[in-house]
């Protein structure tokens, strides 16, 4: 993929100016690339040419330093990222908008459907663990465990004494990310797609370090859905694709129904309308004018299979179209899952603070 940098509206390099290292622009440059790092390189010091990047940052000392720390690799006599590099860029990507998430705070997050399920509180306590609400916490327990590791009577409290009551769901979820790679995702000037990508990367990190007990799938959807790893994530890219929500649905539902926890969920992340199925006998029908009723309607069935399963879809719609809005509200009806309506901008607040809240109320 290459780009033509004159076309770089202003947001783009008021981002880069915004971050605080080469790190940490070279990480948005590299999912921007499709996870090319020589390309990667090339528009650092293309930018720092433009003034983007101060002139005293010496970028080939920077590229022998990704190489001393093996985060990138000569291959062919190009470099690549190492499966190091690849873990980096989802840690530095959680550190960088999970700090985004503390300092903006939850802030108001209006869904269309936000459940309303109770839990109830057993007398059994475990651990407490990343994302436990402090109200759940015992604190006698807590003191006490304390105590016994210390040997005194001091308020020396880590986070391995405190303790939790548990609640009478299982903590145990399986989570499928849907990402839209359609061509829609840079329409229109807009990059959407590198933002999503660092969501998802983020949230991968989440969930593999977090919550260990979960499980985490990752399908990307265009014309078709294709199941990929998560490291294979900052190398996805957009093509020239219409957007075949309900392939991403239904193979999504396949997964999870797969796994063997308690709880299911579906994390969708879209700024675009439904403009293709696949038939059962595999031909395609496509319509990118409107909101086509035969793939409206079937992209719909897919969400009240889903619900039947006990499938809930969390749909993150990165676009302000009250039309398409209307769509992902009538979805999320039919469903009983939960819509946010974010920007490109804050779609890593919604996306943690929806897992988080919900993850609270299951766990």
């Amino acid at each position: 993929m290459r780009f033509i940098y004159s076309q770089w509206d202003d947001s783009f390099f008021k981002k880069l100016r915004d971050m605080k290292d080469l790190m940490s622009i070279f990480n948005y440059v590299l999912l921007q690339v499709n996870g090319n790092v020589e390309l990667a390189l090339r528009v650092m010091r293309q930018l720092q040419k433009l003034g983007v990047i101060p002139p005293e940052y010496d970028l080939e000392e920077f590229r022998r330093a990704l190489q001393e720390r093996k985060i990138i690799v000569m291959q062919q006599d190009r470099a690549a990222l190492t499966r190091k590099g690849e873990r980096q860029l989802r840690k530095d990507t959680f550190d960088e908008v999970f700090s985004q998430l503390r300092m903006s705070g939850p802030g108001e997050h209006k869904t269309a459907f936000g459940g309303g399920d109770s839990d109830e509180i057993l007398p059994e306590k475990r651990p407490y663990s990343f994302g436990d609400e402090f109200n759940m916490l015992d604190l006698t327990g807590s003191l006490f465990n304390s105590i016994s590791r210390t040997g005194t009577l001091g308020l020396n409290l880590t986070e391995d004494d405190l303790e939790v009551y548990d609640t009478s769901r299982s903590t145990s979820t399986a989570t499928v990310i849907l990402l839209d790679i359609s061509h829609s995702m840079v329409l229109y000037g807009e990059d959407r797609i590198t933002p999503a990508k660092q969501v998802a990367l983020a949230f991968s990190e989440m969930i593999l370090t977090r919550f260990p007990r979960d499980s985490l799938n990752v399908v990307l959807f265009g014309d078709f859905a294709k199941e990929v790893k998560v490291k294979d994530l900052p190398y996805a890219g957009v093509g020239p694709y219409m957007t075949n929500t309900k392939a991403g649905l239904e193979m999504a539902r396949n997964i999870l129904l797969r796994k063997k926890n308690a709880n299911r969920q579906v994390f969708m992340i879209t700024d675009g309308k439904p403009s293709m199925i696949t038939r059962r006998n595999g031909t395609t029908y496509k319509n990118p004018m409107g909101l086509d009723p035969v793939i409206v309607n079937r992209t719909l069935d897919e969400a009240i299979i889903c619900r039947k399963k006990r499938i809930p879809i969390t749909t993150f719609m990165i676009a302000d179209d009250p039309y398409l809005q209307e769509f992902v509200r009538k979805m999320t009806e039919l469903n009983r899952g939960r819509a946010y309506f974010a920007s490109a901008q804050n779609l890593g607040n919604y996306v943690f603070y929806d897992f988080l809240t919900h993850r609270r109320r299951s766990g």
